[in-house]
């Protein structure tokens, strides 16, 4: 989440009368996250997210993100819905903007899960997928394996202004992955289900929340990009086995892997690796300085693609 569109209070005032949520009381800009520009939005009926979507998220891809959500809702799976107005309309425009009103799910982000929170999210992830079996739409994963290396390929895009030495990294690594089987199990993956989009209360989730990325895809895929994200401190060079392990334990509770797909395991780490090393280094490059946004290092995800490197073994 982020700020990049300001929203006066009497745009969001005005806005909110199109539903039957009563009056704002309140409403903060969320700084954290790189995609859309996001409030927290307090009315004299409870709490609210409204999201402006920016950069990625295109409009045309909106009625994908509620055909989901709300299927996700339908199977029993803890998601928050894009609320429709009194005329029945999810999608509006604010500010110029294709804009959203959520639902608020309680909860909390962590910022060092233990294992027994891994597990609980790994099995989340799991119900996901299980319930996502059924949804009859697609969307392509511009952030897939496959795709990484037209993302790379990005004109103006220099891995150098990062670190010297990436260039010709970045390029091995796009080599190694072309080597991940295609035809894994595949379906609609989150994307992006790091600590920051589990809502949890102890050790129970009580909601996966942006789903903006999510996309067909190969579910071990999905799980890896999870394992990096849940695994590693936020400077990626320390890693938790215990939580690692735990989050897939966690998730094959559910839905056990196949053979096929734990022996990919290691490749399919390191491709979640570089993707959010190459989309961090674009956003650390060209995110607008005026915009209330938290940059995240790329370096992180370089010392989790070097650790994934060393240690295929991990997933054995």
């Amino acid at each position: 989440m982020a700020v990049y569109t300001h929203v006066s209070a009497e745009a969001l005032g005005d806005f909110l009368t199109r539903y039957d949520v009563g009056d704002l009381v309140s409403a903060k800009g969320i700084a954290e996250g790189v995609e859309n520009s996001n409030y927290m939005v307090d009315t004299t009926q409870g709490r609210f997210f409204l999201t402006l979507y920016e950069k990625r998220v295109a409009a045309g891809d909106l009625p994908f993100f509620i055909a989901l959500l709300d299927h996700l809702s339908a199977k029993g799976c803890l998601v928050p819905r894009m609320l429709p107005d009194r005329a029945g309309v999810a999608i509006q425009t604010l500010e110029e903007r294709p804009a959203c009103l959520i639902e608020f799910l309680p909860g909390v982000s962590l910022s060092h899960p233990t294992p027994a929170q891994a597990h609980a999210a790994g099995a989340a992830l799991a119900e996901m997928h299980v319930a996502l079996a059924d949804f009859d739409r697609g969307r392509e994963n511009d952030f897939a394996p496959h795709a990484l290396a037209a993302f790379a390929a990005r004109e103006g895009f220099d891995f150098e202004a990062i670190r010297p030495g990436l260039n010709a990294r970045v390029a091995d690594e796009i080599y190694a992955i072309a080597a991940i089987d295609a035809t894994l199990p595949a379906g609609i993956v989150h994307g992006d289900l790091f600590p920051d989009n589990v809502l949890m209360i102890g050790d129970h989730v009580t909601g996966l929340i942006d789903f903006y990325f999510a996309a067909r895809g190969m579910l071990a895929w999905d799980l890896a990009v999870m394992h990096g994200a849940w695994a590693f401190d936020v400077s990626g060079a320390a890693y938790d086995g215990a939580a690692g392990d735990a989050l897939i334990a966690g998730y094959e509770s559910v839905r056990p892997l196949s053979g096929a797909e734990r022996a990919a395991m290691p490749l399919l780490a390191r491709s979640g690796a570089l993707r959010f090393l190459l989309t961090r280094a674009w956003d650390w490059l060209y995110t607008p300085s005026d915009a209330l946004v938290t940059r995240k290092d790329p370096i992180a995800y370089l010392n989790r693609l070097d650790f994934y490197a060393a240690n295929p073994g991990i997933f054995a």
